[in-house]
């Protein structure tokens, strides 16, 4: 079984930063690919970034150019460094990792940007 420990969710202004983190503990041999997805009140869980364990990223369009995915192998953390936030951004942020064939998702934590 694997843990998923979420931190660094909060409050923050518009055009102010967050840095998000995800800790895997447990049965981990190596994980795979490790991803944040968000899901915002009355919407779909979408997507937000993804890197593979060789270090390849992607990004939703919404998040380009304003948000950095990173990973700490040894640690087996994810980070979401989360700059010039916008309203929109606002949603409960879920991180998800892949062991092998299983996915597993964190508990969330909460994103809220002011205007």
């Amino acid at each position: 079984q694997v843990q998923l420990v979420e931190s660094g969710g909060g409050l923050v202004q518009a055009g102010g930063s967050l840095r998000l983190s995800c800790a895997a503990s447990g049965s981990i041999f190596s994980i795979d690919t490790m991803a944040w997805y968000r899901q915002a009140p009355g919407k779909q869980r979408e997507l937000v970034a993804a890197i593979t364990s060789g270090g390849i990223t992607i990004y939703a369009d919404s998040v380009k150019g304003r948000f950095t995915l990173s990973r700490d192998n040894a640690k087996n953390t994810v980070y979401l460094q989360m700059n010039s936030l916008k309203p929109e951004d606002t949603a409960v942020y879920y991180c998800n990792v892949q062991v092998v064939t299983q996915f597993y998702w964190g508990q969330g934590t909460q994103v809220t940007v002011s205007s």
